[in-house]
């Protein structure tokens, strides 16, 4: 008995007999995982189908409020979409199986890349609540790393290169459809930590000191992931609030699902124009790397 037995192959290839048998012929192009607050980006999707995130095994059910905790078989401008409407997270105390499977799920249907999302703290002066960041580095500060354990080649190499974690032609391209929509997006640097009690005043002033824009307590994961199994990772990240020590306003998970709510009409027309500019784009018919 291995120390994680929670992504043995055995465990991960019976959920994706699960979700074959739920979607017969599923075949996503493109993988997006929603964070808290994000689940109304799934009105610029048509979806085709969808069951409860339990109905595949590993995925259970999401214990944080603004996580639906479905699957959904969707389409935007000719590309299916595989949404995982709400995440896991590493702080639930489920292990790393939850987390990630939507990785390894997204990985053997066939899926080419993955956008993943969040809600996130402001720590870079200028970042306030409701600013959209395309993040294009991170820092591990979850004290624990998907990988760690015996070697599993479904994962791709033992130690894989993270240099380029982002794609940088899916980040312009992101970018560009920002632009052509006249929305104001940054890019940033997010510090991922373990959760679930938000950082002390001296830990915000840490990792202003050691480079991050914003923290949260997700998608570092799922990207070190995907990034290990060859699939193409963008991030986009809404700030919700102000880190803790930066502001005189106290924190609460109420004020990021509000926040975000707010800025639905924003992330629901930058995912759509994205998807638009995908259907015309090289990035994901080998004419791009």
């Amino acid at each position: 008995m291995t120390p994680f037995p929670h992504l043995e192959a055995g465990v991960l290839e019976s959920a994706g007999k699960a979700i074959r048998q739920r979607f017969p012929g599923l075949s996503p192009q493109l993988g997006l995982i929603l964070g808290s607050g994000w689940s109304t980006v799934v009105d610029s999707f048509l979806e085709l189908d969808s069951c409860d995130a339990h109905a595949i095994p590993g995925l259970g059910r999401s214990t944080v409020a603004g996580h639906t905790g479905k699957v959904i078989v969707a389409e935007s401008h000719g590309i299916q979409t595989l949404i995982f409407k709400g995440r896991r997270h590493w702080y639930e105390g489920e292990g790393w199986l939850p987390v990630v499977l939507p990785i390894y799920l997204l990985k053997s249907l066939g899926a080419q890349g993955v956008l993943l999302t969040n809600a996130s703290g402001g720590i870079r002066p200028d970042l306030k609540p409701g600013a959209l960041i395309l993040i294009r580095d991170h820092l591990n500060l979850m004290g624990d790393h998907p990988l760690r354990g015996p070697h599993q080649t479904l994962w791709g190499n033992r130690f894989p290169d993270m240099t380029h974690i982002y794609n940088s032609i899916w980040n312009d391209l992101i970018t560009a459809v920002s632009r052509g929509l006249n929305l104001t997006l940054t890019d940033g640097i997010y510090a991922a930590v373990s959760g679930p009690s938000y950082e002390t005043p001296a830990e915000t002033r840490m990792l202003a000191q050691i480079g991050a824009d914003i923290v949260g307590m997700s998608t570092v994961p799922e990207a070190i992931m995907a990034r290990a199994s060859g699939l193409k990772v963008a991030a986009l990240s809404c700030v919700t609030n102000t880190a803790a020590g930066l502001s005189s306003a106290s924190l609460s998970h109420d004020e990021v699902l509000a926040v975000l709510q707010n800025s639905g009409d924003q992330v629901r027309h930058l995912l759509d124009g994205v998807w638009k500019k995908l259907s015309t784009s090289t990035l994901f018919t080998g004419g791009a790397s």
